[in-house]
């Protein structure tokens, strides 16, 4: 599944340069206009680590101190310290003619500047992709409706996880409304800082809120997504169902949890739930650092070739001496 947001990114790139190259040949001034969209990259990229610092921050004073809520600050001084760093690197000189030092820090410049654009055009390649799953339609008939956990805030439902229930629930009833019963399978275990599991307060909510208790029926035992989706599907044929499941998360989750889903084999259609926009910026960071991690011998392989060009203009260095 991930393959496709490549190739759509690999293809959308393709028709800008085909339809760039395409104008700059019969449009008279089209490439000053190129020339000038280029010029403003600099300056978008300035804007964007901005950006990301002020959400970072945010996010401190909104959701407190965490690994997961610095991601969108780090990113932001990323985008200025990296090339700062690269430049850096490039521009400075021992004043001795071209020494071994000098050919070392062109190296790690350039091995710089290939990894930051291979994960840089990875982001955009999952985010493009996930933008468009998240928008399409399948249209299955659910025969279960999972929705996927989160933290318990004093063991209760927070905003975040209200969110999914009430996109859940909006398909339940939606379901109901067409003459069929679908099954509700809130899944979340308990987490060491909650007081009791998440799928039990999921429940509480879900039939506080208009579901008939004899649909809800709780899973309690998961520790993370795979979990979530695994234990959820044996909910499901415990209860005698067997049919396809919509799953339900916030919508930065979506295309993760879709891979995962499609892992298992598991008939599901991922929908997501709306995020105040603050939080959407350092989760989506999340999410994609973990799919990184959970790909990572891929992309170690897909790096080595920058690896060993590295280490090609290493040894030229040293020849040079």
């Amino acid at each position: 599944m991930l393959r496709n947001g490549v190739f759509l990114t690999a293809a959308v790139l393709f028709g800008l340069a085909t339809v760039v190259s395409v104008l700059t040949a019969v449009v008279p001034g089209f490439s000053l206009l190129v020339a000038v969209v280029l010029l403003l990259v600099p300056l978008a990229v300035v804007v964007l680590g901005v950006a990301l610092v002020a959400n970072g921050l945010q996010m401190l004073r909104a959701e407190g101190r965490s690994v997961g809520n610095l991601l969108s600050l780090a990113a932001g001084v990323a985008v200025f310290v990296l090339p700062a760093v690269a430049i850096a690197l490039l521009v400075s000189g021992s004043g001795e003619g071209f020494t071994l030092w000098d050919g070392t820090k062109i190296a790690v410049a350039v091995l710089m500047v290939f990894v930051c654009g291979y994960f840089a055009l990875s982001l955009v390649a999952f985010a493009l992709y996930s933008v468009v799953y998240g928008r399409t339609r399948h249209g299955i008939v659910p025969d279960t409706i999972v929705v996927l956990g989160s933290g318990l805030v004093h063991g209760e439902v927070p905003p975040l996880l209200q969110s999914r229930l009430d996109r859940a629930l909006g398909v339940y009833r939606a379901e109901r409304s067409a003459g069929r019963r679908p099954l509700l399978v809130p899944s979340g275990g308990q987490g060491d800082d909650e007081p009791r599991p998440e799928g039990t307060a999921m429940a509480e909510y879900l039939v506080a809120n208009g579901a008939d208790p004899d649909d809800v029926v709780p899973e309690t035992a998961s520790r993370n997504t795979r979990e979530n989706l695994r234990f959820s599907r044996d909910v499901q044929t415990a209860a005698g169902r067997d049919g396809q499941m919509v799953v339900v998360t916030n919508n930065y989750h979506v295309l993760r949890a879709a891979t995962l889903a499609r892992r298992l084999d598991l008939p599901a259609q991922v929908v997501g739930a709306r995020t105040a926009a603050y939080y959407v910026p350092s989760a989506f960071l999340r999410e994609f650092a973990a799919v990184i991690v959970e790909h990572r011998w891929l992309n170690v392989v897909a790096c080595t070739p920058f690896v060993l060009f590295t280490g090609f203009l290493l040894w030229e260095s040293f020849q040079q001496r």
